[in-house]
């Protein structure tokens, strides 16, 4: 007679439930053999499961003849070693060495030979499953009961070793549910190492990064060295909403499954400020590998990715970007198969003009020639230019500004006017999954983005001028948007569309 014992599996950011069905055949020699699709780490599980239960007094596997551990459904591939602790306590029931009741429980974790119970990833996108599929209990590492309590009507029982959990299940002795976490709580005051008010003089870029903060808008930051690109792109966190509780738990999840989420965090409360470094891989970018997981780009879903020296990326990976700047997400394909991931970030990225950097600077000469210039530019290719909202130009500051008495407005009086227009957004997509101007489809922004004549004629001059592409035209309209929902207009007037015109990339 087989046993079942629950657990789950995680494919991209959802979830599965994987029976694990034991069986004992005692006559013949000793096998001990895991089917149903598993990976190397699943396999190594009979080695830790044998040695924890045998280390928690209770006869190891080894001692039988035959057992057989089947992994449904056998056409999902299993990872990990989640797995680890639903064996063990398969094998004690098909053993008869312990008997309950197995119904309605989720059982998650690694086990050390010993015994103990490791932490593992994605247990919130599993706790969140089980709540769908009516679990009512669900057996976690105790590293991994806060993230899972976060998960309202279900009980949350934290692990420490094996020996608890049968007590527990053999109801000798209780394991106290893990306390509900109150959501709300979590949520502190956010302290900023770059504030606005840090940056001397820039009012144009600082002005660009409102609207970029205002409507989910990407920028590219193009100036000299030391002219503040890089502190702009640090003090952009500062100014942007709080996230809401639906945001937080996506990008916990995307954290939960990459194995990132700091330790006593059940939740992800802060958006996130990701910076890859330049000689950055396409699959540590976009994501991937052989079980695909989240990139740099998932993880700053709702939040900043920063690229700074944005031309000395590869090409191959800066036209990964594409898709995820387009639609919000990341399809990551695999002979396992085809997975999406969320990417709903702003792209902030900082570049030089030229190789030495002093093209633009009246002050320096620059060494670099004519073909090298045009060389360097020519790395970021046209349809990623096309998905750029705001091109800022940012000059070198010049001396007197670096001693001057002026005070600058400071991230929180900009912040409340950014939150202000995300609540006008927040209204007008109120009956949408839209949640930023930037991310309005063709039927919202002919509902919500009507031009008068002057604006028609506007636009009509800067797409005959400057040769703009439909996708430009509509990124402007929607830039524009963002403008006059910061000036808390109910319109689209000529001054928004001529400033949002302002900020895009021009060829002539």
């Amino acid at each position: 007679m087989s046993f079942k014992v629950l657990s789950a599996a995680t494919l991209g950011l959802q979830s599965e439930i994987v029976e694990v069905e034991v069986d004992i055949l005692a006559a013949g020699l000793h096998q001990f053999n895991i089917v149903g699709l598993p990976d190397l780490a699943v396999k190594e599980s009979r080695d830790r499961v044998g040695s924890a239960i045998k280390n928690s007094l209770f006869k190891p596997p080894h001692q039988c003849g035959r057992v057989t551990v089947n992994l449904a459904p056998a056409d999902l591939k299993k990872e990990g070693p989640v797995y680890d602790l639903p064996i063990a306590l398969g094998f004690l029931l098909a053993t008869r060495q312990i008997d309950f009741d197995f119904t309605n429980k989720l059982f998650l974790g690694e086990l050390s030979l010993d015994g103990k119970i490791r932490p593992v990833k994605g247990v919130l996108p599993m706790a969140l499953m089980a709540k769908e599929k009516g679990i009512r209990d669900i057996f976690v590492p105790r590293e991994n009961s806060l993230e899972a309590a976060i998960v309202k009507e279900i009980d949350v029982f934290p692990l420490d070793d094996l020996p608890q959990l049968i007590l527990h299940l053999l109801e000798r002795k209780k394991i106290t549910a893990t306390a509900p976490v109150k959501l709300e709580s979590l949520f502190q005051e956010e302290n900023h190492a770059v504030d606005m008010s840090f940056i001397k003089g820039q009012e144009h870029a600082k002005r660009a990064l409102e609207i970029a903060a205002a409507g989910g808008h990407n920028l590219i930051l193009n100036g000299p060295p030391g002219s503040g690109k890089t502190m702009l792109a640090k003090a952009m966190p500062s100014i942007l909403p709080r996230l809401t509780i639906e945001e937080a738990l996506e990008i916990t999840k995307i954290f939960s499954v990459s194995g990132k989420l700091p330790p006593k965090t059940p939740l992800i409360t802060r958006r996130q400020f990701r910076s890859p470094h330049h000689s950055a891989s396409a699959v540590s970018l976009v994501g991937g590998g052989t079980y695909p997981r989240p990139g740099e780009i998932s993880l700053a879903h709702r939040g900043i990715l920063f690229m700074d020296e944005f031309p000395e990326f590869s090409r191959s990976v800066l036209e990964n970007l594409r898709q995820p700047l387009e639609d919000g997400i990341i399809t990551v394909s695999r002979a396992q198969g085809t997975l999406e991931f969320p990417a709903r970030f702003t792209l902030v990225a900082a570049m030089n003009p030229c190789p030495c950097g002093n093209a633009t600077d009246p002050e320096k000469v620059c060494s670099c020639g004519p073909a090298s210039i045009i060389k360097y530019q020519r790395k970021i290719s046209g349809p990623i230019l096309d998905r750029i909202d705001l091109y800022i130009e940012v000059p070198r500051i010049k001396f007197e500004k670096f001693n001057e008495e002026t005070s600058y407005e400071n991230s929180a009086a900009i912040r409340k006017r950014v939150e202000k227009s995300r609540a006008i957004q927040k209204t007008r997509f109120a009956e949408s999954k839209t949640i930023a101007n930037s991310e309005m489809e063709s039927l919202e922004m002919k509902k919500y983005c009507p031009l008068d004549s002057a604006c028609q004629e506007l636009m009509k001059t800067a797409v005959s001028r400057f040769y703009l592409s439909a996708r430009a035209y509509y990124r402007i309209i929607k830039v524009a948007r963002t403008i006059a929902d910061l000036e808390g207009s109910a319109s689209i007037g000529a001054s928004h569309i001529a400033e949002a015109i302002q900020y895009r990339f021009k060829t002539e």
